[in-house]
């Protein structure tokens, strides 16, 4: 058993949800209703992992009956003992070198990325009330929401809870309505030009072959993430 307590630490509870939260937020620059609903949903997120991360173990505590019969020599209130994927699976090597935890921080960096690289093209055509074609853009109409799903799941990789686990699905369905609430009013704004890119471009998941463009050819309101 070990001596440095695991949990009760909401101070890092906060540092934490902060951190991650005010990067997205530097990236997504919510304006409108939905965008507050995107960002919102990824920020209840967070905060439930961290909460439960360092804060209150509501898995672990659940599951705890289940677990000490399962795994009698190990310690549930540890630290590594939260990452259960690790658990199920037998490893016996520091959790935060195994494959998963680092499979996990590749889609945690991946979605970041993806999300400054959406956002700074996102920007530049705002500024010029143009239709984004470009960067991720290209690949796939939605990259915002494809970064989203990939941090989350990222952190689903590292450090399963049950309410996260729930809340996953429930927010890929809310990214899929928002996004086709977009799509529509994409289209009301740049007509044509927004149906010749919306068919070479797939929503959410990118083909294999070559990106396809548009030039935008319709002034109109920039596309929101």
């Amino acid at each position: 058993m070990t001596d440095t307590p695991a949990y009760g630490l909401w101070t890092l509870v906060i540092i934490n949800s902060a951190i991650f939260i005010i990067f997205a937020f530097s990236f997504t620059k919510p304006r409108t209703r939905r965008d507050w609903r995107s960002f919102g949903g990824f920020s209840a997120f967070i905060v439930a992992l961290f909460a439960e991360m360092y804060g209150f173990p509501l898995t672990i505590y659940l599951l705890s009956g289940w677990l000490s019969r399962r795994y009698p020599q190990l310690d549930l209130f540890s630290h590594d003992a939260g990452h259960l994927w690790s658990t199920l699976l037998g490893g016996r090597e520091n959790p935060h070198f195994g494959a998963l935890h680092i499979l996990s921080s590749l889609f945690i960096a991946g979605g970041f990325i993806l999300l400054a690289s959406a956002w700074k093209v996102l920007y530049g055509v705002q500024q010029r009330q143009q239709l984004a074609t470009e960067g991720p853009y290209a690949r796939v109409r939605h990259p915002q929401y494809d970064a989203f799903v990939l941090i989350m799941f990222g952190f689903l990789l590292q450090w399963p809870t049950i309410l996260t686990l729930l809340m996953f699905p429930i927010l890929v369905i809310m990214y899929v309505r928002l996004a086709r609430q977009e799509e529509r009013e994409m289209r009301a704004a740049f007509g044509e030009a927004y149906d010749q890119w919306a068919a070479r471009t797939p929503a959410f998941i990118p083909r294999t072959g070559a990106a396809g463009d548009v030039s935008p050819r319709h002034g109109g309101q920039a596309t929101t993430p």
